[in-house]
């Protein structure tokens, strides 16, 4: 795996419409070990643009997620986009089962659509 000195692709947070970003207030509410662990990871996607597995996968319909092994055995997502050569975060959540929730699926989508290309 290849890691570039500079950002392949810089990492932004999704902004609703009255200026919420829920991605990082869902970080906020982690631990520091387990915000600091998603936070790396994002790095290395972005510094290690194109990557794939076990950090980065692709999913349908122009969405990634970015996969953490957190503390106690749990695992997040972080589901990004991209949009002007930047990788949108989305949406965070802790996974609980093999499948991505169609909630939290169906919320990512949504946010795609807000920020364009698609």
């Amino acid at each position: 795996m290849a890691v570039h000195s500079r950002k392949m692709i810089t990492a932004v947070f999704y902004r609703s419409d009255n200026g919420n970003e829920p991605v990082r207030d869902w970080l906020l509410e982690l631990s520091k070990d387990d915000r600091k662990a998603v936070g790396t990871d994002i790095k290395t996607v972005e510094f290690g643009w194109p990557i794939g597995m076990p950090v980065c996968r692709p999913m349908k319909d122009g969405l990634y997620e970015v996969r953490t092994n957190l503390s106690d055995r749990r695992i997040s997502r972080v589901l990004f986009c991209f949009r002007s050569e930047k990788m949108v975060l989305l949406h965070g959540f802790i996974k609980k089962s093999q499948q991505t929730p169609k909630p939290d699926l169906d919320l990512a989508k949504r946010r795609k659509r807000e920020v364009g290309n698609g």
